[in-house]
């Protein structure tokens, strides 16, 4: 599945640590790595004209993707997308209001709207998408040894995707949601549905068009209760999970669950069939290594806000996560992808960044 693109890595430390083997030190990358706290970001943002602008332009998606690997050693790249580009898709018209986020012009608050919803066409519709993979990959494969690394590709989760869709936007009390999943639940769950096949259509087709690992964010699965994280966000991450067809052995295209808020369910998640589990900065990772007990690799999990700090305490914090999940983990710092708990905000400074790349790699060193 790699697209006509034989080029071989010469970083695939990440690759190797979603297996769990070994590596000569932590692989490194970090949400929201592509993004405003750059200023090459905010120049190639402003030539395109709008965030969709950038997002939906395969050769200035790429350019975004690219300046973090060019400024910072790090071991992976991310696709940079958005997460709502499959209800974009589905013809829900997302736009974004200034200081508001991202918005619908057409949210789906009802079993009628839901019945009409379909699979998007990833080579038409989202053809944007696979163009941008396609680009990002070539590119890469002409990147100086160290910094030709693996590309993420990812989703939003079901119940994420499905949380905009309802409220329309972002949301502070999720109630549309809460009270469709409490009122008429099998309209929710035919809309998680059919976001399911969808999040898997879609990620199977940056697989084929050449990422090399895929990610799915449940950003919103923590603000659900225990009763309805179990039943509707749980069963559709599993669902992906187990159904996504990503290949056997060493070839296989591992997939990474994140959830913010997800502590109190990896052992659910760690049983869902995933290759990697990323989680906040809430659980400590010697905790999460225990409670997983090997079944899959660890991904996380700093506290973003450890980016305000020194220099000097970045790499306190640094250790302290590395130590965390090797005390989990027999004492082997394998089966580990360092990164932050969540993305990056757009006032972080770069050279802390650099600080944290460096001080990762240094202490891991084997």
């Amino acid at each position: 599945m790699e697209s006509g693109l034989t080029t071989p890595l010469k970083n695939d430390r990440f690759l190797r640590a979603l297996r769990r083997e070994p590596v000569d030190r932590t692989p490194v990358w970090l949400m929201r790595q592509a993004g405003r706290y750059l200023p090459e970001y905010r120049a190639t943002r402003a030539r395109a004209g709008s965030f969709l602008g950038l997002a939906k332009n395969p050769e200035l998606a790429c350019e975004v993707t690219l300046q973090p690997l060019r400024r910072f050693p790090l071991d992976a790249a991310i696709l940079f997308s958005d997460i709502l580009t499959i209800p974009d898709a589905m013809g829900l018209g997302l736009y974004f209001a200034d200081g508001e986020g991202p918005k619908f012009e057409r949210p789906v608050r009802d079993a009628a709207a839901i019945a009409r919803l379909g699979v998007p066409d990833m080579e038409t519709e989202l053809r944007y998408v696979m163009d941008a993979v396609r680009t990002i990959r070539r590119e890469l494969d002409g990147m100086p040894d160290e910094r030709r690394v693996p590309l993420i590709g990812f989703s939003g989760s079901p119940w994420t995707l499905a949380c905009y869709m309802v409220e329309g936007g972002g949301s502070k009390e999720y109630g549309r949601i809460k009270a469709m999943a409490l009122n008429d639940p099998k309209a929710l769950h035919a809309l998680l549905s059919v976001n399911t096949d969808a999040v898997i259509a879609y990620l199977s087709a940056q697989r084929a068009a050449g990422a090399q690992a895929l990610q799915v964010f449940d950003t919103w699965g923590g603000v659900l209760s225990p009763a309805m994280y179990r039943e509707f966000s749980l069963p559709y991450l599993t669902r992906i999970a187990r159904e996504l067809q990503r290949g056997e052995g060493a070839e296989r295209t591992p997939l990474i669950l994140f959830g913010k808020g997800n502590a109190p369910y990896l052992e659910d998640l760690a049983a869902s069939g995933c290759e990697g589990l990323g989680v906040d900065w809430t659980v400590t990772l010697e905790e999460a290594a225990r409670r997983t007990a090997g079944k899959v690799a660890l991904q996380g999990n700093l506290d973003p806000a450890t980016l305000y700090g020194s220099p000097q305490a970045i790499r306190a914090q640094v250790r302290s996560v590395l130590d965390s999940h090797a005390a989990g983990n027999g004492g082997s710092r394998e089966g580990h992808v360092f990164n932050l708990g969540h993305g990056m905000s757009p006032d972080m400074d770069p050279e802390h960044v650099a600080e944290l790349v460096e001080a990762v790699h240094t202490e891991s060193a084997r």
